[in-house]
């Protein structure tokens, strides 16, 4: 650790670090002997994208902090995908997943909700100081503002901490417990996607509906393969970051408009990033009933997945593994809650038969977001990213609501 800072203060070359990083890992996944094969069949590409920039960021060469590569990556790399990997989707294919996606991510939230309070209760038998406090400094006002990220996101966490008014001096162990422990678990479902299938026979899963989306897919890219000219390949580039430029003009348009009405100025409408993904993805659906779709044969959707892996190795430098040993109560706490988010998850995924793509989206369509959803979809197959999306704006939708309603259990939970 660099206690000093990080060695490379510089984003672009930060960038250009983790650009020959994610370079690297394609080379050794995809084209090196059988070593790294058996390598990668034990831990999983996505994953090692995702833990090799959380060591640089721990080590001290690179850091999140004072950096813009993340907003960068959120504004631009983001909505960019999003399009692209949407534009040739075969939304009827999508509705035809039937209702489980929705029953798994309510149950998401339901886990969120009552996981909070009990983890209070769970942690106050041993160490009730780190759940008590009183006024605003009670351990609960800031657990509500996790209850926030953790349902909607990050407009939701600032409504929350507004609205319980927790000292903001102490706000950043909050932070610190939402980034731990929700990457930790983003780890654990980026391992599983990539052995979904022994997952799915363990939950007793009917996959058939994602199956046939994925084998519609591979049709399509059979019968509509197109040569990767430098027309295509503009037209790819226009399309993808044309829409990033609309999704912000619009978004600079509506949200301040709804920041202005008393009603909506707290609301998830009043974020430009709410704006940002719905434009992009609903651009991308517009465009899947057009010509414009058959880009999908010269390339679209792997444009749409290098930026996706752009992603994942930026948010992976927002991992910092030490910060663990900073707050070990607090952490605890949140990975209490976790578990019990989780396990109420894997309950339902056994009642119902839902595959494990169900359970992992519907767990980061709350606990992530759109930021991090359609990652962990796109994770399965590029086609099934727009469900990300779908459930992540759905979170948004509820955050609000159901934080305010953990925050009051959480409230009587807590030690007097």
């Amino acid at each position: 650790m660099n206690s000093s800072g990080p060695l490379i203060t510089n984003d672009a070359v930060a960038f250009g670090l983790l650009a020959l990083l994610l370079g690297l890992i394609m080379h050794t996944a995809y084209n090196a002997g059988p070593k790294w094969k058996r390598f990668y069949s034990i831990v999983p590409m996505v994953l090692v994208c995702y833990l090799l920039p959380s060591l640089l960021n721990t080590f001290g060469i690179i850091s999140s902090e004072g950096s813009n590569l993340w907003t960068i990556a959120k504004n631009y790399f983001l909505p960019a995908s999003l399009v692209l990997m949407t534009l040739s989707i075969d939304l009827k294919a999508i509705m035809r997943l039937g209702d489980k996606a929705v029953i798994m991510f309510v149950t998401g939230t339901v886990g969120i909700v009552i996981g909070g309070p009990l983890a209070i209760l769970i942690m106050s038998f041993f160490s009730p100081e780190t759940v008590g406090g009183a006024g605003p400094e009670a351990v609960w006002r800031g657990l509500a503002t996790l209850a926030g990220s953790w349902i909607g996101g990050g407009a939701n966490q600032a409504a929350m901490l507004e609205l319980y008014e927790y000292n903001p001096a102490n706000y950043s162990a909050m932070v610190t417990v939402d980034i731990v422990v929700a990457n930790l678990w983003m780890a654990c479902l980026l391992y599983g996607a990539a052995n979904s299938s022994k997952i799915d026979r363990w939950l007793k899963a009917d996959t058939t509906a994602i199956e046939d989306v994925k084998k519609r897919l591979e049709e399509y890219h059979g019968r509509e393969k197109l040569e990767l000219d430098m027309p295509r390949l503009t037209a790819i580039f226009a399309i993808a970051f044309g829409t990033v430029g609309l999704c912000h003009f619009l978004g600079d348009i509506l949200s301040p408009m709804f920041k202005a009405i008393p009603a909506t100025s707290e609301s998830i409408l009043a974020s430009h990033f709410f704006w940002v993904v719905i434009i992009s993805t609903t651009t991308g659906l517009l465009l899947s009933f057009t010509r414009v779709s058959k880009l999908e044969g010269a390339g679209a959707s792997k444009f749409g997945s290098l930026f996706i892996y752009l992603l994942v190795v930026i948010i992976g430098t927002k991992m910092d593994i030490m910060k663990v040993v900073e707050q070990p109560g607090l952490i605890l706490v949140g990975i209490i809650w976790m578990c019990i988010h989780v396990g109420l998850l894997v309950t339902m995924a056994r009642m119902i038969r839902a595959p494990f793509f169900f359970l992992a989206v519907g767990s980061k369509a709350n606990v992530g977001g759109a930021a991090s959803a359609p990652i962990i979809a796109a994770a399965f197959h590029p086609s099934l990213a727009p469900v990300g999306v779908l459930l992540a704006v759905l979170g948004y939708a509820l955050g609000t609501y159901a934080a305010m309603l953990c925050a009051w259990l959480m409230q009587i939970a807590s030690p007097v």
